[in-house]
């Protein structure tokens, strides 16, 4: 019986449609696909010049750059020769770099561009494991007897035959690990999360038959491949059920690639939809009068389909005459402006989003579907499904999967896509999967429908000096409610009450600014911003929240929390300590006076 595993999923894609495509990419203003076939070819290719580098199974490769066909293939090339591939974050600085390559003992690495190779250059002296480095498509030529063109890197298959490859491919082993999730290390050093192959395939048929996955569809790849969620989206669904990926061909081409490409299946983390958000209300608040009100109509007959359609039941009557005057008039222009004209999957995961933002473009007729989980289970732990989704929950638990509470509110885990645990930390897999449950670190509880709600992180609850356990989350969440709020952070440990840092959404201040004719300059020290920000955690914030877990003084900062200076993870988690260090000034301040 032939071993199930995403390489072999592959082959048999290009054996059953080898003609219809499965990947596109913008080549000269123009956006070109590649066939199945040719799409297995390359990682055939891909996987014979490994072999004849010296790749060796049960090694690893790394790779550093974004989102590319070559990521893929390379990718796919590294599993199907029996290695693992270990994705590295294109905004690691040198030293993380170094730690990933090294710590995975990678003796090749695929890189990007000379800015990529510049940060792996300036630690080759601490990588002696490293022996060959491979260029993408249309990198700078750099003159190094250790890097070679990803054209020199192909050429490399024709000292290797056919069958050596395809002999490494069938004696894959379902139960073995598969690839490195390198996770974004909020608390410290990232740790090597290891995926068997009947991990991921097992979740990539659940996450199909729950999302109800159809060949038709396809998807925009432009997240960090090194997270296991844009891996699921670009690789492992893709290849399982046979639809085209469209690579972006960059972050700040985004807005544009995905009005170009209108797809059916769009993932993003919370900062993604927020932006979204922001720019819909923007517009929203400068229309005229008229077109405002019949948004606000439409929106709220959005909101009342969507309702039903999230209980499983369908408008009906007087309500599907008015949501399709709605759509003709409201939803199908905003979405496909949007990008989502034909958008039928949309999903938020990666951190927590506000339950507002869901309820805000549901009234646009777009659904946006919350999943829990993390590397350590191959991405879902939970997942709002359609006509099984609840906001303000992450949804029920993935099909086959155990979920329980742990007496403390921890959410433990148990199920075939739970990993195998950390490569090279005995002591950290003890610690968290303990007689088959992952500990996930999470804090949560099911309601009477068996819906799933996170309620905070264990190494993040704040003891205040009354001794109080307060999770933060839920408080942050409500500060950033604000239309120009783009983060906060909740302080209070060991102190006698809670206060917070604001960072401000540039445009959408500024967009205030200019409406009320404000100068620009400093918004951050704008009385009147102050007393904005004041207002609505006093009348908004506050009251939602038990005395105990009000915001008694804010800071609003002088620039956004940011990937280089540490303070957020590349998925844009908060760094708590870090933010705790670079603005420890600030927080004393509101302190003082206590």
């Amino acid at each position: 019986m032939p071993t199930d595993t995403i390489p072999k999923r592959l082959f048999t894609q290009a054996e059953n449609q080898p003609h219809t495509p499965a990947y596109y990419e913008k080549v000269k203003g123009d956006w070109t696909y590649t066939h199945w076939k040719d799409y297995a070819e390359h990682v055939k290719q891909a996987g014979k010049a490994l072999i004849a580098l010296g790749l060796e199974p049960d090694s690893t490769v790394s790779i550093l750059g974004f989102n590319c066909p070559e990521w893929s293939i390379f990718d796919l090339a590294c599993m199907a020769v029996g290695s693992a591939p270990a994705g590295i974050y294109t905004t690691c600085s040198s030293e993380e770099v170094r730690y990933i390559i090294d710590h995975a003992e990678s003796p090749i690495v695929l890189l990007e561009n000379k800015i990529q190779w510049e940060k792996v250059k300036a630690e080759r002296e601490h990588l002696p494991g490293l022996k060959h480095v491979v260029m993408m498509k249309n990198a700078e030529s750099i003159d190094d007897e250790m890097v070679m063109t990803w054209e020199e890197f192909m050429a490399h298959a024709e000292q290797v035959e056919d069958a050596d490859f395809e002999s490494r491919l069938e004696a894959l082993d379902p139960e073995k690990r598969a690839t490195f999730i390198y996770t974004s290390g909020t608390t410290g050093p990232p740790k090597a999360v290891m995926l068997s192959h009947k991990n991921i395939t097992w979740t990539a048929d659940q996450s199909q038959l729950i999302a109800q996955v159809q060949p038709g569809d396809c998807s925009l790849s432009y997240l960090p491949l090194s997270h296991i969620a844009e891996q699921m989206f670009s690789l492992h669904l893709p290849i399982s059920m046979g639809y085209p990926v469209y690579y972006a061909e960059s972050i700040e081409k985004v807005p544009d690639n995905v009005k170009e490409v209108q797809p059916t299946i769009f993932f993003g983390v919370p900062r993604i939809w927020e932006k979204f958000y922001a720019g819909v209300t923007a517009k929203l608040k400068s229309a005229p009068t008229l077109r405002k009100k019949i948004a606000d109509w439409a929106m709220g007959i959005g909101r009342k389909a969507n309702a039903l359609r999230n209980n499983g039941q369908e408008p009906s009557g007087l309500l599907a005459l008015q949501f399709n005057l709605a759509d003709k008039l409201v939803f199908s222009k905003v979405k496909s402006a949007l990008g989502m004209g034909r958008a039928r999957l949309c999903v938020s995961g990666a951190a927590p989003i506000a339950p507002e933002i869901l309820e805000f473009f549901s009234g646009l007729d777009l659904t946006i579907l919350e999943v829990y989980g993390q590397s350590e289970d191959c991405g879902p732990t939970s997942f709002n499904q359609p006509g099984q989704t609840k906001y303000g929950t992450v949804g029920p638990p993935l099909p086959g999967v155990e979920v329980k509470i742990a007496d403390d509110g921890e959410i433990l885990v148990r199920g075939p896509n739970v990993f195998l645990g950390y490569y090279k930390d005995p002591a950290a897999t003890d610690e968290t999967l303990i007689d088959g449950w992952l500990h996930s670190g999470d804090l949560g509880s099911f309601d009477d429908d068996g819906y799933l709600s996170i309620t905070g992180r264990k190494k993040e609850i704040i003891i205040t000096a009354g001794g109080k356990n307060i999770a933060p989350k839920n408080i942050e969440h409500a500060i950033k409610s604000h239309d120009i709020v783009s983060e906060a952070v909740v302080i209070g440990d060991r102190r006698k009450y809670l206060s917070a840092l604001v960072t401000l959404d540039l445009e959408a201040t500024e967009a205030y600014a200019n409406s009320n004719e404000m100068p620009t300059d400093n918004l951050h020290e704008s009385a009147e911003i102050q007393e904005i920000i004041d207002d609505h955690i006093q009348h908004e914030v506050n009251p939602k929240f038990a005395r105990v877990e009000q915001i008694k003084k804010f800071h609003i900062l002088h620039r956004p929390l940011s990937i280089e200076h540490g303070e957020l993870t590349p998925t844009l988690k908060i760094k708590r300590n870090v933010v705790a260090t670079n603005f420890n000034n600030e927080i004393e301040a509101m302190y003082t006076e206590a």
